[in-house]
């Protein structure tokens, strides 16, 4: 484990996590969501479990990030007011 790396990346992943929180544009707040997983990816490939980290690009950064811009796809961005 290098100290500084981690911290870093446990920086970025609290970043990211209030910004997907505070954004109001769901499309940007998705994109964020998949660059929070990314960094938990990130996260578990210092931590050794390579296993984890496999699973969670696939199904954080891949499969969840492509449904919910289907879903919000499916929505309105903009209200009209």
């Amino acid at each position: 484990m290098i100290v500084p790396l981690d911290i870093i990346l446990l920086v970025f992943v609290v970043i990211t996590g209030i910004a997907a929180l505070q954004i109001k544009d769901l499309l940007g707040a998705t994109i964020i969501l998949g660059s929070f997983s990314f960094f938990m990816c990130l996260i578990y490939t210092e931590m050794g479990a390579v296993d984890v980290a496999f699973t969670e690009a696939c199904v954080g950064a891949g499969v969840g990030t492509v449904l919910f811009i289907a879903a919000v796809h499916k929505t309105k961005r903009r209200a009209k007011d």
